[in-house]
């Protein structure tokens, strides 16, 4: 049964998410929206900025509708990591986080029906194996990265996650603690 918000995104994980626990939104319409960081933004702000833009771009649309938008960024060191638009980019993403702990950044935003805004971050730690020359070239051939800021941990990269500290659902894009606690909160049970 559809709840009450509408989920201002184009991820099929985060609805799939939502579904999970019960909260199919009534309708789906992605942000179109401006995601260029500013300059000297740091990750947490960026990511934060980034999920209140697009619930307000939608809730702008939609009056008296709540709103939930989320985004997800992976930090390694102080550096988000972009999107990789080729082959060549992903290997160097997957060297990058080879061996290492990063951090994976989602904001969750819900703008309830007055128009008030709740934001919540969640950050969750990853430490990734120490990957081998074959196993970046295999997981790169898998294209399951293509469209994602570094990697889907629901796929064969998860194989390769050592600990994960925080939250799983988080890492695939949706907090579902703190979405469920923010659409309860502005009203849609």
């Amino acid at each position: 049964m559809d709840k009450d918000f509408i989920l201002a995104s184009q991820s099929p994980q985060r609805r799939m998410l939502l579904q999970q626990i019960g909260y199919n939104p009534q309708f789906v319409e992605p942000a179109d929206i401006d995601e260029t960081p500013k300059k000297n933004e740091k990750p947490s702000q960026y990511v934060k900025r980034m999920a209140r833009e697009k619930a307000l771009h939608v809730a702008g649309k939609h009056k008296g509708k709540v709103v939930l938008a989320s985004d997800t960024v992976i930090v390694c060191g102080t550096n988000i990591i972009q999107k990789a638009k080729s082959d060549a980019e992903q290997i160097k993403i997957m060297k990058k986080l080879s061996g290492r702990a990063h951090k994976v950044l989602t904001a969750v935003c819900v703008v309830n029906r007055e128009g008030k805004i709740s934001l919540r971050l969640n950050v969750t730690r990853i430490k990734m194996k120490r990957l081998t020359e074959d196993e970046i070239i295999n997981y790169v051939a898998t294209k399951e990265w293509v469209g994602c800021a570094g990697y889907k941990i629901e796929g064969v990269l998860g194989s390769f996650v050592v600990q994960i500290t925080g939250s799983y659902s988080g890492v695939v894009g949706l907090p579902l603690y703190e979405a469920r606690c923010l659409l309860n909160g502005a009203g849609v049970l």
